[in-house]
């Protein structure tokens, strides 16, 4: 995995940003994690936005709740293929179904468009699937787990019923690069470099202000927002966003459970079924995800 994490910032890089290549590379981020047993999978494309996703159904679980997922790829790259297996993995966990949802990417696509495609596949489970809100919980990784929460904050700004809960691997919320674990784990993190992670928040931020509160999760007002399950690695450059993203939804009064796993790296997670660390922080946020969930 490691060989995978510095080939993908090689092209994150903002003097040689190639965004073909580092999309390419990935798609082989699937490959780090075990294939999960018992799942079916279904390719739909959801109403309101045409966009593509991928349905984990795991075997004897429950159609009737779902997780809402947002994949990581610093807004630029990943799809529903990349993460399948990980999020079958948590689904199977959850007992839950997941859709994992192909949001529309930078450059081509700027903030807001991946959250108003995010909201539209939550409005598509809601109205449409029939889904109640409090058996849905938004998860995602790295800029899906910013996903998670901007897209709560927009569905609370529409006065939209909010999800049950929000689970965020290695969020990337500070789109400031602020976090002195930037400086403190440079060293340590082979795939967030500092110079690569500059040149792709322009990338996704576009024109927009770095003080839009969709976009400044760390100050922005979370007050309304379900629990959140939140989890980094400390070995990684983004350690401080998880851990001051914690602390704006504490102060907001939000129930948050943090996990800080050592030595582990970025989006560790997609070793689900490879990696004892990868499946233990599946099975905490799975036990989170259950515990809020209506049933």
């Amino acid at each position: 995995m490691t060989d995978l994490y510095v080939k993908l910032n090689t092209y994150l890089r903002a003097d040689c940003l190639d965004t073909d290549l580092y999309r390419i590379l990935m798609e082989e981020l699937g490959s780090v994690g075990a294939e999960p047993t018992d799942v079916i999978y279904e390719e739909v494309k959801c109403p309101g936005t045409c966009r593509p996703a991928i349905w984990c159904k795991p075997l004897s679980t429950s159609p009737s709740r779902v997780i809402l997922y947002f994949h990581g790829g610093a807004f630029i790259g990943g799809s529903p293929s990349s993460h399948r297996k990980m999020v079958a993995h948590l689904a199977k966990r959850v007992g839950a179904h997941a859709l994992i949802i192909d949001y529309r990417r930078a450059p081509d696509h700027q903030f807001p468009k991946q959250i108003e495609d995010a909201v539209a596949a939550y409005k598509w489970l809601i109205n449409d699937k029939g889904i109640s809100s409090k058996a849905i919980a938004f998860a995602g990784d790295s800029a899906g787990g910013n996903l998670s929460v901007s897209t709560s904050l927009a569905a609370r700004n529409l006065g939209l019923d909010l999800p049950a809960a929000i689970v965020a691997f290695s969020p990337w919320v500070d789109m400031r690069l602020s976090g002195e674990s930037f400086k403190t784990n440079a060293d340590r993190d082979v795939l967030v470099l500092l110079e690569a992670i500059q040149g792709v928040v322009d990338t996704y931020v576009g024109n927009a202000s770095l003080d839009d509160p969709l976009l400044d999760l760390i100050h922005t007002d979370l007050k309304g927002l379900p629990p959140m399950y939140l989890t980094a690695g400390t070995a990684e450059v983004l350690q401080d966003d998880v851990v001051m993203l914690a602390e704006n939804a504490r102060s907001a009064g939000i129930e948050v459970q943090l996990e800080l796993v050592e030595d582990m790296q970025h989006v560790w997670v997609c070793m689900a079924g490879n990696a004892p660390e990868a499946d233990k922080t599946l099975s905490q946020a799975a036990d989170f995800i259950r515990s809020k969930m209506a049933k």
